[in-house]
């Protein structure tokens, strides 16, 4: 719709049709653009692919990380 529109034309000349197709427009492009994926298509890096991997089997093993507490000893803070 907004190719079909002269860019020049004043809204004031605009008929309501016209201006409420522009807004749907606008509005449609707008949801799109936050409802979609920047990322899409692109692939990743064969580390990041491992690292996935990695992280998915220790999740599958009951294995998640350094315990908080540990951290927090380390740190010397008070847990």
């Amino acid at each position: 719709m907004l190719q079909e529109i002269d860019k020049n034309k004043k809204v004031s000349d605009l008929t309501v049709g016209e201006l409420v197709e522009i807004i749907e427009d606008i509005v449609e492009r707008k949801i799109y653009e936050l409802v979609s994926d920047p990322d899409e298509g692109l692939e990743l890096k064969p580390e990041v692919v491992e690292r996935l991997k990695k992280s998915f089997e220790e999740t599958k093993s009951g294995i998640r990380g350094i315990p908080a507490e540990e951290v927090a000893k380390k740190l010397g803070l008070n847990w």
